[in-house]
């Protein structure tokens, strides 16, 4: 089933982990996919070509999306090679953990530019292309701490924060051009990252109902489902993927 089938797709941090399994995701849909990187050039090309070789349409593309200079040449050289932009995933992350004492401003900063500045700033440059799809979608990748609270990641929790309410305040402005726009936030997921030592300490005494962890296959599936033609009632949601650990709304 190809239900993006002629649309085209920016997926922010799109070479590893989630934003890769988005990546594959929608070009299995149909779309073009547009996989940005900051840095990891092999790693965006790899799903890049993954996606070509599987019979789609995908160019990696590295750019900061902290910066916007960067970001106004992503989504031009985006739009210029598919003709448009019809889905932003902005998925671009960090999830560095420090005690609150010890972090410094710099870090602090560099964290939610790339969260949440980076989603507004994403935003703002495919809103012209966004505005002329006749069935646009833009999705943010949050995350259950957003709810919950987690220790040593207040920047990543603030940032993660103020994406669920950057998605409410876009979905009221932009409905009247048909743009709808929702959150995705996951549980515990199982990336390399959430494999490391460590790198699960604000889950643990957590009970997961299903017992497992979610395959990153799984969130990628929700965000086809919210760019798709059966969801287009759906905007302003803050959709969590976490198996049971988080129950609240």
């Amino acid at each position: 089933m190809a239900e993006l089938t002629g649309k085209v797709a920016l997926v922010t941090g799109g070479s590893r982990n989630i934003g890769r399994a988005i990546a594959l995701a929608l070009a299995e849909a149909g779309a073009a996919v547009a996989v940005n990187a900051k840095s990891s050039a092999a790693e965006a090309e790899a799903v890049a070509q993954e996606i070509v070789a599987a019979g789609g349409a995908a160019q990696a593309i590295l750019a900061d999306v902290a910066d916007e200079a960067e970001i106004a040449r992503l989504v031009g050289a985006t739009a210029q090679r598919f003709g448009g932009i019809d889905i932003l995933v902005n998925n671009a992350a960090n999830r560095h953990e420090a005690p609150i004492g010890a972090m410094d401003f710099a870090a602090w900063r560099a964290t939610v530019a790339l969260i949440l500045d980076g989603a507004f700033l994403c935003t703002k440059a495919c809103l012209p292309h966004l505005r002329r799809s006749p069935a646009a979608s833009i999705v943010n990748i949050g995350g259950m701490t957003a709810s919950t609270g987690a220790k040593l990641r207040a920047h990543v929790v603030a940032a993660k924060a103020g994406l669920e309410g950057l998605t409410r305040a876009l979905a009221l402005e932009l409905a009247a051009d048909g743009i709808t726009v929702n959150c995705v936030a996951p549980g515990l997921i199982d990336t390399l990252r959430g494999k490391s030592a460590g790198s699960a300490d604000h889950h643990a005494g957590r009970v997961f109902p299903l017992g497992r962890r979610a395959p990153v296959a799984e969130v990628a599936a929700m965000v086809r489902h919210l760019c798709g033609g059966e969801a287009r009632f759906i905007t302003g949601q803050v959709i969590h993927v976490n198996g049971g650990v988080y129950l609240g709304g």
